[in-house]
Protein backbone atom coordinates (compact mmCIF):
# COMPACT_ATOMS: atom_id res chain seq x y z
CA UNK A 1 0.00 0.00 0.00
CA UNK A 2 3.07 2.79 0.67
CA UNK A 3 4.18 1.89 -2.81
CA UNK A 4 1.18 3.38 -4.32
CA UNK A 5 0.67 6.01 -1.99
CA UNK A 6 4.02 7.34 -2.70
CA UNK A 7 3.09 6.79 -6.21
CA UNK A 8 0.29 8.70 -6.30
CA UNK A 9 2.57 11.50 -4.50
CA UNK A 10 4.89 11.80 -6.78
CA UNK A 11 1.67 11.51 -9.79
CA UNK A 12 0.77 15.11 -7.96
CA UNK A 13 3.79 16.56 -7.05
CA UNK A 14 4.37 16.59 -10.68
CA UNK A 15 1.24 18.06 -11.61
CA UNK A 16 1.79 20.54 -8.87
CA UNK A 17 5.44 21.72 -10.46
CA UNK A 18 3.80 21.51 -14.01
CA UNK A 19 1.12 24.00 -13.45
CA UNK A 20 3.52 26.34 -11.43
CA UNK A 21 5.52 25.98 -14.19
CA UNK A 22 3.18 26.73 -16.78
CA UNK A 23 1.80 29.69 -14.87
CA UNK A 24 5.02 31.79 -14.25
CA UNK A 25 5.70 30.86 -18.28
CA UNK A 26 2.75 32.72 -18.61
CA UNK A 27 3.49 35.60 -16.71
CA UNK A 28 6.33 36.63 -17.65
CA UNK A 29 5.39 36.38 -21.01
CA UNK A 30 2.24 38.67 -20.21
CA UNK A 31 4.42 40.86 -18.58
CA UNK A 32 6.77 41.92 -21.29
CA UNK A 33 7.17 45.64 -22.23
CA UNK A 34 6.49 47.13 -25.33
CA UNK A 35 3.67 44.52 -26.11
CA UNK A 36 -0.07 45.39 -26.81
CA UNK A 37 -2.64 42.30 -26.86
CA UNK A 38 -4.14 41.95 -30.94
CA UNK A 39 -7.40 40.63 -31.47
CA UNK A 40 -9.42 39.21 -34.43
CA UNK A 41 -6.01 38.21 -36.61
CA UNK A 42 -5.02 34.84 -34.87
CA UNK A 43 -5.10 31.42 -36.63
CA UNK A 44 -7.15 28.62 -35.08
CA UNK A 45 -5.52 27.26 -32.17
CA UNK A 46 -2.72 29.86 -31.87
CA UNK A 47 -4.15 32.44 -29.51
CA UNK A 48 -2.03 33.25 -26.38
CA UNK A 49 -5.03 33.14 -23.54
CA UNK A 50 -8.88 32.67 -22.92
CA UNK A 51 -11.27 33.39 -24.95
CA UNK A 52 -14.99 33.79 -24.45
CA UNK A 53 -15.87 30.47 -26.05
CA UNK A 54 -12.90 28.65 -24.28
CA UNK A 55 -10.39 28.72 -21.13
CA UNK A 56 -6.79 28.68 -22.55
CA UNK A 57 -4.15 29.46 -24.99
CA UNK A 58 -3.92 27.36 -28.02
CA UNK A 59 -7.90 26.45 -28.04
CA UNK A 60 -9.41 29.10 -30.44
CA UNK A 61 -11.66 27.19 -33.10
CA UNK A 62 -11.31 29.47 -36.22
CA UNK A 63 -8.91 31.97 -37.84
CA UNK A 64 -9.80 35.56 -37.19
CA UNK A 65 -12.07 34.75 -34.13
CA UNK A 66 -12.79 38.55 -33.00
CA UNK A 67 -12.25 37.40 -28.93
CA UNK A 68 -9.16 35.34 -29.20
CA UNK A 69 -5.94 37.64 -29.34
CA UNK A 70 -2.02 37.43 -29.43
CA UNK A 71 0.48 39.59 -27.94
CA UNK A 72 2.08 41.92 -30.67
CA UNK A 73 4.62 44.34 -30.29
CA UNK A 74 2.55 47.97 -29.65
CA UNK A 75 1.67 49.46 -32.72
CA UNK A 76 1.39 46.70 -34.59
CA UNK A 77 -2.33 45.85 -34.45
CA UNK A 78 -3.23 49.01 -35.64
CA UNK A 79 -1.40 48.52 -39.53
CA UNK A 80 -3.16 44.83 -39.18
CA UNK A 81 -6.35 45.01 -41.50
CA UNK A 82 -9.29 43.69 -39.74
CA UNK A 83 -7.52 43.94 -36.31
CA UNK A 84 -9.18 45.41 -32.99
CA UNK A 85 -6.94 46.23 -29.77
CA UNK A 86 -10.23 45.04 -28.05
CA UNK A 87 -12.43 42.34 -28.16
CA UNK A 88 -15.11 42.63 -30.19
Amino acid sequence: MKKQNAAVSAAIGSLVALGLSVAATQSAYAAKEGMEKCYGVVKAGKNDCQTASSACAGTSTADGQKDAWVYVPKGLCAKIVDSSDSAG
